[in-house]
């Protein structure tokens, strides 16, 4: 296939994993419905595919907590990650409401994102 580049994605993909199993984002992204979820999972991939990514589709909350920002149908959604062992792990996933990311939005990521980074 001319064209296409025989190279993987510069980062692989995880779920945030509770210690009884659950995958929250997963469980979240198929809440959404098919559409809104094929959506947002195509912009996973391109962060995958071509990390390091910025504004507008990725932002940084610093300390090794990014988003992935999306818009379907005009909802804006968002899905917290951090980059560990060359994955992108997907800690915490939202529908936005306010115009700028709650600090109760980001509690949880965080310390998903600690469980994750932790030693």
């Amino acid at each position: 296939m001319a064209g296409r580049s025989t190279q993987g994605p510069r980062l692989g993909c995880a779920f945030y994993r509770t210690d009884v199993g659950h995958e929250p984002v997963r469980e979240w992204l198929r809440s959404l419905g098919k559409e809104v979820s094929k959506a947002i999972g195509s912009d996973i991939l391109t962060v995958q595919w071509s990390w390091p990514v910025g504004k507008p589709l990725v932002d940084g909350f610093g300390g090794a907590l990014y988003e992935i920002r999306s818009t379907y149908d005009r909802k804006e959604y968002r899905v917290f990650f951090c980059i560990a062992h060359s994955k992108l792990v997907l800690l915490h996933g939202i529908a936005k409401k306010t115009r700028t990311t709650r600090s109760a939005d980001l509690e949880l990521p965080r310390k998903r994102l600690r469980e994750v980074v932790a030693p």
